[in-house]
């Protein structure tokens, strides 16, 4: 299970982040499980008026990650799911989404929550959607993960102590 060894994390106060989700299309169940989880987090840490906005696929992620990161986003949690087929197909449009929210991280600066399922099969993807019999909500992990990182950014920038 791709889960285990994951770091415990309790809700910390963000209340005065600016964040975005930008999740895919495909996979309906898989992207709503994965939206929910995302949502619960964002209320977890007391984001108030976080955005969501839908593009058609994981490939188009990254051009919508950076235009809100441009925008003043604090964090932005880019959620999809890529299921393996039959052709090459999926390992550009993982390598595609993977380095483009990559770039959109080290140009703007923006915490980036990588919460892109890149899967072997359908049942992988529910698995890890935070789905009622799912063992993982990465919809909630890469909320998470991107605010812990907008919180050390924000620590750096202003020079507070990191400890």
């Amino acid at each position: 299970m791709s889960g285990d060894g994951a770091p415990v994390t309790r809700p910390i106060d963000c209340h005065d982040l600016r964040v975005a989700i930008v999740a895919a299309s495909w996979h309906e169940v898989v992207m709503n499980g994965l939206i929910n989880g995302a949502e619960k987090a964002l209320n977890d840490c007391q984001v108030e008026a976080p955005v969501t906005v839908r593009v058609a696929g994981c490939f188009e992620l990254p051009v919508v990650a950076n235009a809100l990161a441009q925008q003043g986003f604090d964090a932005i949690v880019a959620l999809g799911v890529v299921i393996r087929g039959d052709t090459p197909h999926f390992e550009y449009v993982c390598h595609a989404a993977t380095d483009g929210l990559t770039r959109v991280a080290l140009d703007t600066g923006a915490a980036v929550g990588f919460g892109v399922l890149t899967c072997d099969s359908e049942q992988q993807a529910l698995a890890r959607a935070g789905l009622e019999g799912s063992f993982e909500d990465k919809g909630y992990d890469a909320t998470t993960a991107a605010l812990l990182t907008a919180t050390t950014l924000r620590k750096i920038k202003r020079r507070d102590p990191l400890g």
